[in-house]
């Protein structure tokens, strides 16, 4: 790579959150690399199409995102996040609430900005916010 990244991981997130709520699937991929692995059920991490098959059905469901940074560890081209969050989903008249504390590995991709190299919502299973 021959960007040099020096942040940014506030407004990634913050994309990250808008296109997560939009609910479209191609943009919200598009924020993962090739790689990426997404340990959404703690302990069974998921990647190529079985993650983003889970993916696209999880923003079926219309769900609302919230989130902020508790910590961010930033080098070149590798940014490791502990991030608060929050989802409601709504269904049937009743609002189911997960939220969170995760552990979030990100690399820099060509373009100057982030991707998620893991997304590990969980983190440690012991990280709840309620």
């Amino acid at each position: 790579m021959t960007s040099t990244h020096t942040g940014g991981v506030e407004e990634h997130l913050e994309q990250y959150v808008h296109a997560f709520n939009s609910g479209e699937f191609d943009v919200v991929r598009r924020f993962y690399t090739e790689e990426a692995v997404s340990a959404w059920d703690p302990g069974k991490p998921l990647t190529g199409a079985e993650r983003e098959e889970s993916l696209a059905d999880f923003l079926a469901l219309g769900p609302r995102l919230t989130a902020r940074i508790r910590e961010s560890h930033v080098t070149r081209d590798t940014a490791l996040l502990t991030v608060e969050w929050s989802i409601d989903i709504d269904s049937d008249g009743t609002t189911e609430r997960l939220a969170g504390v995760a552990t979030d590995v990100l690399s820099a991709d060509a373009e100057g900005g982030w991707r998620y190299a893991v997304d590990a919502p969980y983190g440690d299973p012991r990280n709840k916010t309620e």
